[in-house]
């Protein structure tokens, strides 16, 4: 599948209408960055809690947030494959269970920041959150169904139903990553049945990866002997390998997927423009590397001169975010 200048412009010009970049007033709490389709980012001060709870979870939806009933779900695993499934929620319950503490952050996390400014959500610093997760790991969904020799890469559709002329919104991911042990198809966040706006009632969890290959309301999973070539995967969520100049244009054949996050950290309080007495000070965040193990945090007061060592939470799991304290 490809798409022409004129219906990248359009998707873009989408992404970028004034109902999506203009902050609206809070809801539960979240910043509102878009009512429809449903895009909500966390405060600042989420950065100071190891597990962020359902209500204080940012929100990322590409169309409307479909209406899935547990009487009709079906997962549909079919392709490259020696039998083709169709699996409801119990029998996915029927197999091993799994949890994980992991970071889903969107992949335009920061983008109000970027100048020049590029289209698209305009996320300041809460596209993330770390949660538990609890599924079925997708490996033993896939050995199910009995992989064929030309398996490549695994794509998963949702319940979602595009909006006006953008494309549905499918991704594929590599089936080494597909089979790691870590990768699940979650049907829990934190203690309870994935909430709607998080992809009740499956959702895919790839930790150490951005949030654009955590399909939500997963109805399909096919198997394939290729890299999937819809505009979610060709020509949307990708990057050029290296760093570039802002605004410079970029070979296409230099693009690549984006695949796993990069090291972040986050400063929650004091807040940017707060004012603060004279005294000791505590300063509070957060920090994650994606599939690298974070082991220290480090902090600068006099513009980089020097920098001293945070002290460190001491919750910690492989693909979460660490807490972080200075004085």
């Amino acid at each position: 599948m490809s798409y022409n200048r004129r219906q990248l412009l359009r998707f873009l010009a989408l992404a970028a209408s004034p109902a999506v970049l203009r902050p609206q007033k809070p809801v539960h709490g979240l910043l509102v960055r878009c009512a429809r389709p449903e895009n909500l980012e966390m405060p600042l001060d989420g950065f100071t809690s190891w597990i962020t709870p359902n209500d204080k979870f940012f929100v990322r939806s590409h169309h409307y947030t479909p209406r899935v009933t547990l009487t009709d779900y079906r997962l549909q695993v079919a392709g490259f494959v020696r039998q083709n499934l169709s699996l409801r929620l119990e029998d996915l319950r029927g197999l091993p269970r799994h949890e994980l503490i992991g970071v889903l952050e969107c992949a335009g996390n920061g983008r109000a920041h970027y100048r020049p400014g590029i289209p698209g959500i305009q996320w300041a610093y809460g596209a993330a959150g770390n949660a538990r997760w609890a599924g079925v790991r997708l490996a033993d969904v896939l050995r199910k169904a009995g992989l064929k020799d030309d398996a490549t890469e695994v794509l998963f559709d949702g319940a979602d139903v595009p909006v006006g002329t953008m494309p549905e919104f499918r991704r594929s991911i590599p089936l080494a990553k597909a089979l790691e042990e870590h990768t699940l198809l979650a049907y829990e966040m934190n203690g309870e049945p994935l909430p709607e706006s998080h992809g009740f009632p499956l959702r895919v969890i790839v930790p150490g990866w951005a949030g654009d290959s955590w399909v939500k309301w997963v109805t399909r999973i096919e198997v394939l002997d290729r890299e999937y070539d819809g505009f979610f995967m060709k020509s949307a969520y990708r990057h050029p390998g290296r760093p570039v100049v802002p605004g410079s244009s970029v070979d296409s054949a230099m693009m690549r997927p984006v695949t796993a996050l990069r090291v972040k950290s986050v400063i929650a309080s004091p807040l940017d423009g707060s004012r603060i007495g004279a005294g000791p000070v505590r300063i509070l965040g957060a920090a994650w590397a994606g599939e690298s193990p974070l082991t220290t945090v480090e902090l600068s007061t006099d513009g980089g001169r020097s920098w001293h060592a945070a002290a460190l939470g001491a919750e910690r799991a492989p693909f979460a975010w660490r807490l972080w304290e200075f004085s």
